[in-house]
C-alpha cells in the first residue's frame, strides 16, 4: 500500500476498515455443533446398520464353511469437531515523512487470517468372547421372549421354525455338527401341521399370552372362538401336543417333557443354533463342493403342503463380481454371497435374526473404557 500523499487521520481509518472487514468471516459461524446431529445420526446409524448386516452374513457364511464367526460390537460412537480461527496483522507508518521523496513507500499494512477444521471421530469396537459370547450365543432363548415376540404379531411358523427346537416332545429340523446331509436331522411331520394349525389360530386374532406380576410364568391362551375352522385348528392342536382339549389356558414352562396335560414344555434354542440352521440352507458355488471345501446344500423337509423352503434364501455367484442388486452382500473365498433385495420374505427374516440378539439379555458386567473427548470452538 502507498500512504505517501494521504493524511494520517485517513491511513488510519483504513486499516481498522480492513481489520473489521477480516474479523467478520471469522466470527460469522459461531458453532458447528448442533448443525452436524441430524446428518451424524442419520449416517452412522446408516453405516451401524449396514456393517451390522454384513458382519452377519458373513458369520452364516463362515458358518455354513466350517469356519469361526466372530462377533464385534460398536461400543460407541464420539464425533468431534473442533473449528480453530486466528486472526494477526502488523501495521508500520512513517510519521515523519515531510522530507520523503514524492511516490515513495512511508506504510504498510500486513493482515492474516487461518481457519482451520478438523473432523476425528472416535469408533470403538468390542469383540463379544468369552463369558458375555457363551452368553449371549451359546445360551438358550427365554421361553418369554419367543412368547413377546408372538404377541407382538410375528408370524408363530415363523418363530417357531427358527427358536424352538421342541415343543412337547416334537421335534424341530435339527442341525448337529458340521452342516451335511448327515448331520441333519429332518424334523417331525407333526412340527409342521403343528404349526399350520397354530397360524390358522393367529389369523383368527384368537390365541393370546399373559404373565403374571413377576413375568416368571406364562400362560397361553386360546379364546373360545365362533369360527368352526379355528375351533377345529384348536381341537388338532391340543391333540397333536396331548393337552387336555377342554382346557383353554396352558402353562409355558422350558424342558423336554410336559408335567400334565395342561403344560407346554419348550426346548428353545441358542442363538448359535438358529445362525447354524439357517447357514444350512446358504447355496454354495459347485466349485467349492467338488473340491471338497464345502458340503453340498441338505435338501429341505417335506411339509403338509409338500417340500418346506428356507426361511432365508442367500445365494452365490459363479465369479468374483458383486452382485447388482443385492440387500446385502459380501466377498468369501473369491465368490460373492448376497440376498436380492426383491426378496421382501428372505429380508425380513434376515432382519429378525438380527432383532433376536437384542431380545437376549446378556447381563454383561465388563469394564466399558472411559473416553475423554476435548471439546473447542
Amino acid at each position: 500500500m502507498r500512504f505517501s500523499s494521504r493524511p494520517r487521520n485517513q491511513r488510519s481509518r483504513s486499516f481498522w476498515v480492513l481489520l473489521l472487514l477480516s474479523v467478520l468471516p471469522l466470527t460469522a459461524c459461531d458453532s458447528i455443533g448442533p448443525g452436524t446431529v441430524t446428518r451424524d445420526r442419520a449416517d452412522y446409524a446408516g453405516s451401524v446398520g449396514d456393517s451390522w448386516k454384513s458382519q452377519m452374513l458373513l458369520n452364516l457364511v463362515k458358518l455354513r464353511y466350517g469356519d469361526i464367526p466372530v462377533f464385534m460390537d460398536v461400543g460407541s460412537v464420539v464425533a468431534g469437531y473442533s473449528l480453530q480461527k486466528t486472526l494477526s496483522g502488523t501495521a508500520s507508518f512513517n510519521t515523519f515523512n515531510q522530507g520523503a521523496p514524492f511516490q515513495a513507500i512511508t506504510g504498510s499494512l500486513g493482515p492474516t487470517a487461518s481457519v482451520t477444521y478438523n473432523d476425528s471421530p472416535t469408533i470403538t469396537y468390542t469383540p463379544l468372547q468369552g463369558e458375555r459370547f457363551a452368553r449371549s450365543i451359546m445360551g438358550s432363548i427365554p421361553p418369554q421372549s419367543i412368547m413377546n415376540v408372538l404377541q407382538a404379531g410375528f408370524p408363530v411358523d415363523v418363530v417357531f421354525r427358527l427358536s424352538v427346537q421342541s415343543i412337547n416332545g416334537i421335534d424341530n429340523r435339527r442341525v448337529a455338527g458340521g452342516i451335511s446331509r448327515e448331520h441333519v436331522r429332518p424334523a417331525n411331520p407333526e412340527f409342521y401341521v403343528l404349526l399350520d394349525q397354530l397360524g390358522r389360530i393367529q389369523n383368527s386374532g384368537d390365541i393370546g399370552v399373559r404373565a403374571n406380576a413377576k413375568n416368571d410364568t406364562l400362560t397361553l391362551v386360546f379364546r373360545r372362538s365362533h369360527s368352526a375352522a379355528v375351533r377345529q385348528a384348536v381341537r388338532n392342536v391340543t391333540q397333536i401336543l396331548s393337552l387336555d382339549p377342554s382346557a383353554t389356558e396352558f402353562n409355558v414352562v422350558f424342558g423336554a417333557v410336559p408335567t400334565g396335560n395342561k403344560e407346554i414344555a419348550m426346548v428353545t434354542r441358542s442363538i448359535f443354533e438358529v445362525l447354524l440352521d439357517i447357514s444350512s440352507t446358504i447355496r454354495v458355488p459347485e466349485s467349492h463342493v467338488v473340491e471338497h471345501r464345502v458340503a453340498s446344500t441338505p435338501e429341505g423337509d417335506l411339509g403338509p403342503q409338500g417340500s418346506i423352503p428356507p426361511l432365508v434364501k442367500i445365494e452365490s455367484t459363479n465369479s468374483n463380481e458383486k452382485p447388482g442388486d443385492a440387500f446385502v452382500a459380501i466377498p468369501y473365498k473369491g465368490h460373492w454371497f448376497w440376498i436380492d433385495d426383491r426378496d421382501p420374505a428372505s429380508k425380513n427374516l434376515f432382519s429378525f435374526i438380527l432383532l433376536l440378539f437384542t431380545f437376549v439379555e446378556t447381563g454383561s458386567k465388563d469394564i466399558v473404557p472411559v473416553l475423554s473427548i476435548p471439546t473447542t470452538r
